[in-house]
């Protein structure tokens, strides 16, 4: 949000609310292209919805009906994303475990294998590079797969990233750049005087700005300042994640991702170069309540179970809520 005026090279400043992935990577390029940057954040980074993740780039996996711009604005993003990365790691000095290994959609029961050729003949109507397997061509692509698997569908141009290794790449190249990054600083508000950007208030303090970007995540809408369009209307979708430890015995080699009809619960489960993966993730209408529960932890647990077997021996490592913006659209 700025004074209606186009970004110039005229050298400005600029505050970012919000220092999840969105936050931290447009203070990176605007620090980079000589913008004086400062991204402010209610609660480090490491407690963000982008923390709180998996780091999927997975729009083949992820199409629903009536969806297709999104489809195209997400594919587009995705054949970016190699330079992205390339650009990111050499301001940062630093690896983002950047992966284009597919992700493997599987089925079970009868209703899981109808709804899953449902969903092929939706993407391969939209031209998209997909295969139908049996459940044997499935285990052969990952032989952690149950036995019970009865077929999937493979989405090899899917991808992801350590959103993780991500976010700590982010904030450095933000950093090397001349940009500034500070927690624990709570914005209560955007100053707008006769239709112009002024600044924000924060921490009960003025601080000026030429330019406010405000990617605040499920809390933008809390803002104040912001009236009728300039409000984002966003509210909190709940997601609980578990990561598990892997080890030689089980450690899938890309994404598995089982849409379980019985209880209309979807599970994915991520390997990362850091020897975890996660386990993702309940999707609930819960405000901003930040507490894992035990039927979300089952859920999750017992989708992965069926699907991959294996996890029922591996080690917790951690239990994640987060916070998605979500949306009408």
């Amino acid at each position: 949000m700025g004074s209606g005026s186009s970004v110039t090279t005229t050298e400005q400043r600029i505050v970012i609310v919000g220092g999840g992935v969105i936050g931290l990577a447009v203070g990176w390029r605007l620090a980079k292209s000589g913008q004086t940057v400062t991204v402010l954040d209610r609660t480090p980074f490491d407690r963000s919805a982008s923390w709180m993740s998996a780091g999927m780039l997975t729009p083949l996996a992820e199409v629903r009906h009536e969806e297709e711009d999104l489809l195209s604005l997400a594919q587009t993003s995705l054949r970016m994303y190699p330079d992205f990365i390339r650009d990111l790691e050499a301001d940062s000095g630093a690896s983002v475990d950047y992966r284009q290994d597919g992700v493997l959609l599987v089925g079970i029961t009868p209703r899981d294998v109808e709804h899953l050729r449902f969903r092929f003949d939706y993407q391969k109507s939209l031209s998209l590079e997909v295969d139908w397997l049996t459940g044997d061509e499935a285990r052969l692509k990952e032989p952690h797969l149950s036995s019970r698997i009865s077929a999937g569908v493979w989405c090899p141009g899917d991808h992801q990233v350590d959103n993780r290794l991500l976010l700590q790449a982010l904030r450095k190249a933000l950093e090397t750049c001349g940009g500034t990054y500070t927690t624990g600083r709570d914005v209560s508000s955007v100053v707008v005087k006769s239709g112009r950007v002024e600044g924000v208030i924060v921490d009960g303090e003025r601080m000026a700005a030429d330019r406010v970007v405000v990617a605040g995540g499920a809390w933008s809408s809390q803002l104040g300042g912001l009236e009728g369009t300039f409000r984002p209307p966003v509210r909190p979708v709940k997601g609980q994640i578990l990561r598990l430890r892997m080890n030689e015995q089980v450690a899938p080699s890309t994404i598995v991702w089982y849409s379980r009809q019985e209880s209309s619960s979807v599970v994915y489960l991520a390997p990362k170069g850091s020897g975890e993966l996660v386990l993702g993730a309940t999707s609930e209408e819960m405000g901003f309540n930040l507490e894992p529960t035990a039927g979300g932890m089952f859920e999750l647990l017992r989708g992965a179970w069926e699907a991959v077997p294996g996890v029922y021996d591996l080690a917790i490592v951690e239990v994640e809520v987060g916070l998605r913006p979500g949306s009408r659209d």
